[in-house]
Protein backbone atom coordinates (compact mmCIF):
# COMPACT_ATOMS: atom_id res chain seq x y z
CA UNK A 1 0.00 0.00 0.00
CA UNK A 2 2.80 2.18 0.13
CA UNK A 3 3.19 3.26 -3.09
CA UNK A 4 -0.70 3.69 -3.68
CA UNK A 5 -1.47 7.11 -4.94
CA UNK A 6 -3.53 8.38 -2.37
CA UNK A 7 -6.34 10.36 -2.47
CA UNK A 8 -8.21 13.20 -0.19
CA UNK A 9 -11.82 13.30 -0.37
CA UNK A 10 -13.55 16.64 -0.22
CA UNK A 11 -17.29 16.91 -0.39
CA UNK A 12 -18.92 13.96 1.62
CA UNK A 13 -22.46 14.26 0.50
CA UNK A 14 -24.84 11.04 -1.11
CA UNK A 15 -22.49 10.64 -3.59
CA UNK A 16 -19.26 10.39 -1.43
CA UNK A 17 -20.65 6.63 -0.49
CA UNK A 18 -20.58 5.15 -3.83
CA UNK A 19 -17.37 6.39 -4.36
CA UNK A 20 -15.65 5.47 -0.90
CA UNK A 21 -17.25 1.87 -1.34
CA UNK A 22 -15.10 1.59 -4.92
CA UNK A 23 -11.97 3.07 -3.69
CA UNK A 24 -11.31 1.64 0.05
CA UNK A 25 -9.94 -1.13 -0.42
CA UNK A 26 -8.39 -0.96 -4.10
CA UNK A 27 -5.03 -1.88 -4.36
CA UNK A 28 -3.98 1.34 -6.90
CA UNK A 29 -5.11 4.09 -4.23
CA UNK A 30 -5.19 4.69 -0.92
CA UNK A 31 -7.77 7.40 0.91
CA UNK A 32 -5.60 9.22 3.26
CA UNK A 33 -8.02 12.07 4.10
CA UNK A 34 -11.51 13.34 4.42
CA UNK A 35 -13.09 16.77 4.42
CA UNK A 36 -16.25 18.84 4.51
CA UNK A 37 -17.57 22.41 5.26
CA UNK A 38 -19.89 19.72 8.25
CA UNK A 39 -16.63 18.82 10.03
CA UNK A 40 -19.02 16.61 12.27
CA UNK A 41 -19.67 14.65 9.01
CA UNK A 42 -16.00 14.27 8.18
CA UNK A 43 -15.22 13.17 11.64
CA UNK A 44 -17.49 10.62 11.44
CA UNK A 45 -16.21 9.25 8.23
CA UNK A 46 -13.36 9.06 9.24
CA UNK A 47 -13.93 7.11 12.24
CA UNK A 48 -14.94 3.97 9.86
CA UNK A 49 -12.09 4.31 7.82
CA UNK A 50 -8.97 3.31 9.29
CA UNK A 51 -5.75 5.31 8.43
CA UNK A 52 -8.01 7.72 6.82
CA UNK A 53 -7.93 11.53 8.55
CA UNK A 54 -10.62 13.98 8.92
CA UNK A 55 -9.29 17.54 8.03
CA UNK A 56 -10.85 20.99 7.30
CA UNK A 57 -10.74 21.49 3.40
CA UNK A 58 -7.78 23.70 3.65
CA UNK A 59 -6.10 21.29 5.49
CA UNK A 60 -6.19 18.82 3.12
CA UNK A 61 -5.52 20.68 0.07
CA UNK A 62 -2.15 21.21 2.14
CA UNK A 63 -1.77 18.04 2.51
CA UNK A 64 1.28 16.34 1.76
CA UNK A 65 -0.32 12.94 2.28
CA UNK A 66 -2.59 13.88 -0.60
CA UNK A 67 -1.62 13.53 -4.45
CA UNK A 68 -5.32 13.93 -6.05
CA UNK A 69 -7.92 15.72 -4.93
CA UNK A 70 -11.54 14.12 -5.15
CA UNK A 71 -13.78 17.35 -5.32
CA UNK A 72 -17.47 15.97 -4.68
CA UNK A 73 -18.42 19.13 -3.69
CA UNK A 74 -21.77 20.92 -5.19
CA UNK A 75 -21.26 22.31 -8.64
CA UNK A 76 -21.15 26.14 -7.49
CA UNK A 77 -17.85 24.74 -5.25
CA UNK A 78 -16.21 22.95 -8.02
CA UNK A 79 -13.96 25.60 -9.81
CA UNK A 80 -12.83 26.92 -6.43
CA UNK A 81 -11.88 23.94 -5.00
CA UNK A 82 -10.37 22.41 -8.12
CA UNK A 83 -8.12 25.78 -8.42
CA UNK A 84 -7.20 25.26 -4.84
CA UNK A 85 -6.34 21.55 -5.21
CA UNK A 86 -3.93 22.84 -8.68
CA UNK A 87 -2.56 26.15 -6.96
CA UNK A 88 -1.06 23.46 -4.43
CA UNK A 89 0.47 21.26 -7.17
CA UNK A 90 -1.79 18.30 -6.85
CA UNK A 91 -4.35 16.63 -9.42
CA UNK A 92 -7.87 16.91 -9.09
CA UNK A 93 -10.37 14.84 -10.24
CA UNK A 94 -13.97 15.91 -9.88
CA UNK A 95 -17.73 14.67 -10.26
CA UNK A 96 -19.57 16.42 -12.93
CA UNK A 97 -20.12 19.16 -13.87
CA UNK A 98 -16.50 20.36 -13.95
CA UNK A 99 -17.64 23.65 -12.92
CA UNK A 100 -20.49 25.95 -12.73
CA UNK A 101 -19.50 28.23 -15.28
CA UNK A 102 -17.83 27.84 -18.37
CA UNK A 103 -14.94 30.44 -18.24
CA UNK A 104 -14.35 28.83 -14.45
CA UNK A 105 -14.01 25.34 -16.13
CA UNK A 106 -11.31 26.99 -19.16
CA UNK A 107 -9.44 28.77 -15.95
CA UNK A 108 -9.35 25.38 -14.12
CA UNK A 109 -7.47 23.77 -17.49
CA UNK A 110 -5.41 26.63 -18.02
CA UNK A 111 -4.24 26.66 -14.16
CA UNK A 112 -3.47 23.03 -14.31
CA UNK A 113 -1.55 23.45 -17.45
CA UNK A 114 1.04 25.42 -16.02
CA UNK A 115 0.97 23.86 -12.78
CA UNK A 116 2.01 20.67 -14.92
CA UNK A 117 -1.32 19.15 -12.73
CA UNK A 118 -3.83 16.43 -14.23
CA UNK A 119 -7.58 16.93 -14.30
CA UNK A 120 -10.42 14.84 -14.58
CA UNK A 121 -13.80 14.45 -14.10
CA UNK A 122 -17.15 12.28 -14.21
CA UNK A 123 -19.80 10.58 -15.37
CA UNK A 124 -17.35 7.34 -15.59
CA UNK A 125 -20.47 5.61 -16.01
CA UNK A 126 -19.89 5.82 -19.71
CA UNK A 127 -16.92 3.68 -19.28
CA UNK A 128 -18.88 0.71 -18.42
CA UNK A 129 -20.21 -2.36 -20.55
CA UNK A 130 -23.25 -0.32 -21.60
CA UNK A 131 -22.23 2.50 -23.54
CA UNK A 132 -18.71 1.03 -24.29
CA UNK A 133 -20.15 -2.15 -26.15
CA UNK A 134 -22.65 0.41 -28.08
CA UNK A 135 -19.38 2.01 -29.37
CA UNK A 136 -17.61 -1.24 -30.06
CA UNK A 137 -20.70 -2.14 -32.42
CA UNK A 138 -20.80 1.21 -33.84
CA UNK A 139 -16.90 0.79 -34.89
CA UNK A 140 -17.65 -2.43 -36.02
CA UNK A 141 -20.20 -1.39 -38.33
CA UNK A 142 -23.37 -3.06 -36.96
CA UNK A 143 -25.35 -0.28 -38.12
CA UNK A 144 -23.46 0.93 -41.06
CA UNK A 145 -22.98 4.77 -41.07
CA UNK A 146 -24.10 6.72 -38.04
CA UNK A 147 -26.71 9.50 -39.44
CA UNK A 148 -28.37 10.70 -35.76
CA UNK A 149 -29.04 9.79 -32.95
CA UNK A 150 -32.08 10.70 -29.71
CA UNK A 151 -31.41 10.98 -26.35
CA UNK A 152 -34.23 11.16 -23.79
CA UNK A 153 -34.01 12.19 -20.11
CA UNK A 154 -37.76 13.23 -17.86
CA UNK A 155 -37.75 12.71 -14.06
CA UNK A 156 -40.40 14.51 -12.24
CA UNK A 157 -37.36 16.34 -10.72
CA UNK A 158 -34.94 15.01 -8.04
CA UNK A 159 -36.59 17.21 -4.76
CA UNK A 160 -38.71 14.11 -4.78
CA UNK A 161 -36.00 11.96 -3.71
CA UNK A 162 -33.49 14.17 -2.67
CA UNK A 163 -33.47 15.53 1.35
CA UNK A 164 -31.17 18.82 0.31
CA UNK A 165 -32.09 19.21 -3.53
CA UNK A 166 -30.94 23.03 -3.50
CA UNK A 167 -28.26 22.66 -6.03
CA UNK A 168 -30.37 21.03 -8.37
CA UNK A 169 -32.03 23.73 -9.43
CA UNK A 170 -29.49 26.83 -8.41
CA UNK A 171 -26.93 28.06 -11.13
CA UNK A 172 -25.02 24.77 -11.89
CA UNK A 173 -27.66 22.24 -11.84
CA UNK A 174 -30.78 21.87 -13.94
CA UNK A 175 -31.87 18.92 -16.20
CA UNK A 176 -28.80 19.85 -18.76
CA UNK A 177 -26.04 20.44 -16.29
CA UNK A 178 -27.02 17.86 -14.05
CA UNK A 179 -28.05 14.96 -16.17
CA UNK A 180 -26.37 15.95 -19.27
CA UNK A 181 -22.93 14.99 -18.68
CA UNK A 182 -23.96 11.10 -18.76
CA UNK A 183 -25.64 11.58 -22.31
CA UNK A 184 -23.51 13.87 -24.14
CA UNK A 185 -20.14 12.30 -22.79
CA UNK A 186 -21.80 8.87 -24.24
CA UNK A 187 -22.56 10.65 -27.51
CA UNK A 188 -19.17 11.89 -27.62
CA UNK A 189 -18.26 8.40 -27.21
CA UNK A 190 -20.50 6.85 -29.68
CA UNK A 191 -20.62 10.24 -32.59
CA UNK A 192 -17.24 12.50 -31.82
CA UNK A 193 -17.34 15.94 -30.55
CA UNK A 194 -19.91 18.42 -31.34
CA UNK A 195 -19.43 21.07 -33.51
CA UNK A 196 -22.26 23.43 -33.35
CA UNK A 197 -25.64 23.67 -31.22
CA UNK A 198 -29.52 24.59 -31.17
CA UNK A 199 -31.54 24.57 -27.84
CA UNK A 200 -34.74 25.78 -26.72
CA UNK A 201 -35.24 25.72 -22.53
CA UNK A 202 -38.47 26.57 -20.22
CA UNK A 203 -39.01 27.13 -16.58
CA UNK A 204 -42.27 26.76 -15.79
CA UNK A 205 -42.41 26.57 -12.17
CA UNK A 206 -40.80 29.37 -9.74
CA UNK A 207 -40.38 26.78 -6.99
CA UNK A 208 -40.50 23.11 -5.70
CA UNK A 209 -41.01 21.11 -2.37
CA UNK A 210 -39.24 18.86 -0.77
CA UNK A 211 -40.35 15.44 -1.02
CA UNK A 212 -38.01 13.34 1.91
CA UNK A 213 -36.10 14.13 4.70
CA UNK A 214 -36.14 16.36 7.50
CA UNK A 215 -36.79 19.14 4.94
CA UNK A 216 -40.14 17.41 3.82
CA UNK A 217 -42.84 20.44 2.42
CA UNK A 218 -39.95 22.94 2.56
CA UNK A 219 -40.34 24.99 -0.86
CA UNK A 220 -36.90 25.96 -2.86
CA UNK A 221 -36.98 28.42 -5.53
CA UNK A 222 -35.85 27.33 -9.04
CA UNK A 223 -33.34 29.24 -10.30
CA UNK A 224 -32.86 27.91 -13.63
CA UNK A 225 -34.46 25.89 -16.68
CA UNK A 226 -35.85 22.46 -16.17
CA UNK A 227 -36.51 21.16 -19.40
CA UNK A 228 -34.16 21.88 -21.75
CA UNK A 229 -33.95 20.58 -25.82
CA UNK A 230 -31.71 20.48 -28.73
CA UNK A 231 -30.15 19.70 -31.56
CA UNK A 232 -26.20 19.05 -31.64
CA UNK A 233 -24.02 18.70 -35.00
CA UNK A 234 -20.91 16.28 -34.55
CA UNK A 235 -18.47 17.22 -36.48
CA UNK A 236 -18.72 13.66 -38.41
CA UNK A 237 -22.08 14.73 -39.58
CA UNK A 238 -24.23 13.06 -37.51
CA UNK A 239 -27.31 14.92 -35.95
CA UNK A 240 -28.33 14.39 -32.05
CA UNK A 241 -31.55 15.10 -31.00
CA UNK A 242 -31.51 16.04 -27.24
CA UNK A 243 -34.25 15.93 -24.20
CA UNK A 244 -33.73 16.85 -20.41
CA UNK A 245 -36.06 17.75 -18.32
CA UNK A 246 -37.41 17.98 -14.43
CA UNK A 247 -40.82 18.36 -15.66
CA UNK A 248 -42.28 15.36 -16.56
CA UNK A 249 -43.48 12.07 -15.13
CA UNK A 250 -41.75 9.58 -17.16
CA UNK A 251 -41.17 8.42 -20.99
CA UNK A 252 -41.28 5.00 -22.96
CA UNK A 253 -38.62 6.43 -25.25
CA UNK A 254 -34.64 4.97 -25.06
CA UNK A 255 -32.21 6.56 -22.84
CA UNK A 256 -30.09 6.58 -26.05
CA UNK A 257 -30.84 5.28 -29.83
CA UNK A 258 -28.32 5.36 -32.41
CA UNK A 259 -29.50 5.27 -36.25
CA UNK A 260 -27.39 4.01 -39.03
CA UNK A 261 -27.44 3.06 -42.34
CA UNK A 262 -28.02 -0.36 -41.98
CA UNK A 263 -29.15 -0.49 -38.27
CA UNK A 264 -30.59 1.07 -34.95
CA UNK A 265 -28.64 0.69 -31.38
CA UNK A 266 -30.63 1.22 -28.41
CA UNK A 267 -28.60 2.16 -25.18
CA UNK A 268 -29.33 1.59 -21.59
CA UNK A 269 -29.55 4.37 -19.24
CA UNK A 270 -25.92 6.26 -19.48
CA UNK A 271 -26.12 6.99 -15.43
CA UNK A 272 -25.80 3.10 -14.78
CA UNK A 273 -22.48 1.20 -16.11
CA UNK A 274 -23.99 -1.44 -17.19
CA UNK A 275 -27.50 -3.00 -18.96
CA UNK A 276 -28.23 -4.25 -22.22
CA UNK A 277 -27.64 -3.02 -25.47
CA UNK A 278 -29.90 -3.99 -28.00
CA UNK A 279 -29.33 -3.87 -32.53
CA UNK A 280 -32.08 -3.93 -34.80
CA UNK A 281 -31.08 -4.41 -38.15
CA UNK A 282 -32.25 -3.06 -41.24
CA UNK A 283 -34.93 -5.74 -42.73
CA UNK A 284 -35.29 -7.26 -39.41
CA UNK A 285 -38.38 -7.61 -37.05
CA UNK A 286 -36.71 -8.11 -33.56
CA UNK A 287 -33.91 -6.08 -31.48
CA UNK A 288 -31.33 -8.79 -30.54
CA UNK A 289 -29.32 -8.36 -26.93
CA UNK A 290 -25.35 -7.98 -27.96
CA UNK A 291 -22.90 -9.82 -25.29
CA UNK A 292 -20.97 -7.43 -23.40
CA UNK A 293 -17.72 -7.21 -25.74
CA UNK A 294 -15.70 -4.03 -24.09
CA UNK A 295 -15.61 -1.71 -20.93
CA UNK A 296 -15.19 -1.87 -17.19
CA UNK A 297 -17.40 -5.04 -15.89
CA UNK A 298 -19.63 -4.69 -13.07
CA UNK A 299 -18.28 -0.43 -12.94
CA UNK A 300 -18.91 1.35 -9.81
CA UNK A 301 -18.61 5.24 -9.27
CA UNK A 302 -14.75 5.94 -9.01
CA UNK A 303 -13.77 3.72 -12.02
CA UNK A 304 -13.07 6.91 -13.84
CA UNK A 305 -10.47 7.89 -10.83
CA UNK A 306 -8.68 4.27 -10.74
CA UNK A 307 -8.30 5.16 -14.70
CA UNK A 308 -7.12 8.37 -14.15
CA UNK A 309 -4.57 7.65 -12.10
CA UNK A 310 -3.94 4.18 -14.30
CA UNK A 311 -2.84 7.20 -17.10
CA UNK A 312 -0.22 9.00 -14.84
CA UNK A 313 2.57 9.52 -17.91
CA UNK A 314 0.98 7.08 -19.89
CA UNK A 315 -2.42 7.37 -22.03
CA UNK A 316 -4.39 10.00 -22.04
CA UNK A 317 -7.02 10.18 -19.63
CA UNK A 318 -10.71 8.77 -20.95
CA UNK A 319 -12.64 10.89 -17.48
CA UNK A 320 -10.57 13.90 -18.89
CA UNK A 321 -11.24 17.61 -17.74
CA UNK A 322 -10.97 18.41 -21.76
CA UNK A 323 -13.50 15.91 -22.54
CA UNK A 324 -15.45 17.71 -19.66
CA UNK A 325 -14.88 20.89 -20.79
CA UNK A 326 -16.55 20.09 -24.10
CA UNK A 327 -19.89 18.77 -22.57
CA UNK A 328 -19.80 21.83 -20.56
CA UNK A 329 -19.16 23.81 -23.55
CA UNK A 330 -22.18 21.84 -25.42
CA UNK A 331 -24.19 22.31 -22.27
CA UNK A 332 -24.19 26.34 -22.01
CA UNK A 333 -23.97 26.53 -25.60
CA UNK A 334 -27.73 24.89 -26.04
CA UNK A 335 -28.52 27.46 -22.67
CA UNK A 336 -27.08 30.17 -24.25
CA UNK A 337 -29.00 29.17 -27.73
CA UNK A 338 -32.23 28.77 -26.09
CA UNK A 339 -31.71 32.77 -24.65
CA UNK A 340 -30.44 34.44 -27.66
CA UNK A 341 -32.69 31.93 -30.14
CA UNK A 342 -29.86 31.48 -32.99
CA UNK A 343 -27.12 28.46 -33.94
CA UNK A 344 -23.99 28.60 -31.74
CA UNK A 345 -20.99 27.06 -32.96
CA UNK A 346 -18.49 25.10 -30.23
CA UNK A 347 -15.11 26.84 -29.49
CA UNK A 348 -13.66 23.46 -28.11
CA UNK A 349 -13.25 19.96 -29.12
CA UNK A 350 -11.98 16.73 -27.77
CA UNK A 351 -10.56 13.67 -29.49
CA UNK A 352 -12.77 10.92 -28.99
CA UNK A 353 -11.25 8.98 -25.49
CA UNK A 354 -9.82 5.90 -26.18
CA UNK A 355 -12.39 2.68 -25.99
CA UNK A 356 -11.90 0.53 -22.55
CA UNK A 357 -11.15 -3.01 -23.96
CA UNK A 358 -13.42 -5.62 -21.60
CA UNK A 359 -12.03 -5.65 -18.43
CA UNK A 360 -13.57 -7.84 -15.64
CA UNK A 361 -13.99 -6.18 -12.57
CA UNK A 362 -11.11 -8.30 -11.09
CA UNK A 363 -8.34 -6.30 -12.83
CA UNK A 364 -9.79 -3.01 -12.45
CA UNK A 365 -10.65 -3.14 -8.91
Amino acid sequence: MGDAHRIGVVGLGVISRAYLDTLVGCDAVRVTAVADLDASRSAAVAAELPGVRALSVEELLNSPDVDTVLNLTVPAAHAEIALGAVARGKNVYGEKPLAAELFDAQAVLEAAAKASVRVGCAPDTVLGTGVQTARAAVEAGAIGRPLFATAVMVTPGHERWHPQPDFYYAPGGGPLLDMGPYYLSSLVHLLGPVRAVIGASSRLRSERVIGSGPRAGERIPVEVDSHVSGVLEHRGGALTTLTTSFDGVATTAAPIEVHGETGTLTLPDPNHFDGEVRLLELGGSERRALPPSAGYVDGARGVGLLDFVAADGGRPERASGELALHVLETMTALLRSSAEGRRIELSTSVERPAPVPLTPAEQWR
